[in-house]
């Protein structure tokens, strides 16, 4: 697409480890996931669990919130930055254990909400994809007949207004580097942005203005620039390193070896940075 320069902003992966923990930038989530499930959505609050805290950050590189639709349906959604290593499996597991850690002992089985798994990914997820998101649900079919059913009412209780689902958890899967750069909606804009840290004068999606401003990189004090920096010099080495164990012809064994590696030094990396906080 012909563009004039926009602005530069701090890349997704840093900023779910500072901005986004900070409710005065819910803002900028809010325009993201209405633009996404296409209808307003409000968070009201960061779930704070066990498997959401910041010295964790490769592990558990997400934000858990409680959000409620237009309709009035609370919800909770997870948006995630994962690596390549172990993706699916990080996946079931935080969807998995952000429900459980968001309903108290002794609940009633009617209070476990409805999640939404949103990850952002610089990787393909399939070998045969024709798209850049994906979205995944639980359907039930026939194990003769192969025909999926719409499951009783009486077991699904009141629909989630979200697409009228039930209550089982819903992923998109993000590929930002299938994204073609071509901007047909308000999502596509925060994609684009998302994929090339930078934000274009002429977007106009709803909460990309707050995008703009809160991801700037301008605006970053000294300090923060600096652990900015560092984190994007460990992100380059740790790519280079893949890269060159896969283009090379090496082995399986040795590219998984560099992934653990790399793995330790960015654990190792960031505590280093945090430290200097």
């Amino acid at each position: 697409m012909n563009k004039k320069p926009g602005r530069k902003i701090i890349t997704f992966d840093w900023a779910i480890k500072t901005v986004l923990r900070n409710k005065a930038n819910f803002d900028v989530l809010e325009g993201f996931l209405t633009a996404l499930f296409d209808r307003p959505i409000t968070i009201l609050d960061m779930l704070e669990g066990e498997g959401n805290q910041q010295n964790e950050t490769d592990k558990y590189n997400r934000v858990d919130l409680l959000a409620k639709t237009g309709d009035g349906e609370r919800i909770i959604v997870e948006v995630q930055y994962l690596p390549e290593k172990a993706y699916l499996r990080r996946l079931v597991y935080g969807t998995s254990r952000t429900i459980v850690e968001h309903i108290k002992v002794g609940e009633p089985y009617g209070n476990v909400r409805k999640a939404y798994s949103i990850t952002l990914v610089h990787f393909d997820v399939s070998d045969d994809g024709d798209d850049y998101v994906y979205h995944g649900k639980t359907t039930f079919t026939g194990l003769h007949t192969h025909k999926p059913i719409t499951l009783k009412k009486s077991l699904v209780g009141d629909p989630i207004r979200i697409n009228e689902t039930d209550i089982f958890p819903e992923y998109y899967l993000i590929t930002l580097k299938r994204f073609p750069d071509i901007i047909r909606n308000n999502l596509d804009e925060w994609i684009y942005a998302f994929k090339n840290n930078e934000v274009l004068d002429e977007f106009t999606a709803p909460g990309i203005g707050a995008l703009k401003e809160k991801f700037d990189y301008r605006k970053m004090d000294d300090q923060e620039r600096r652990r900015f920096d560092r984190h994007i010099d460990y992100v380059r080495s740790d790519w280079g390193m893949i890269q060159y164990a896969r283009e090379g012809g090496h082995k399986e064994g040795l590219a998984r070896g560099l992934m653990e590696s790399i793995t330790k030094k960015r654990e190792l990396g960031y505590k280093e940075a945090r430290a200097t906080e």
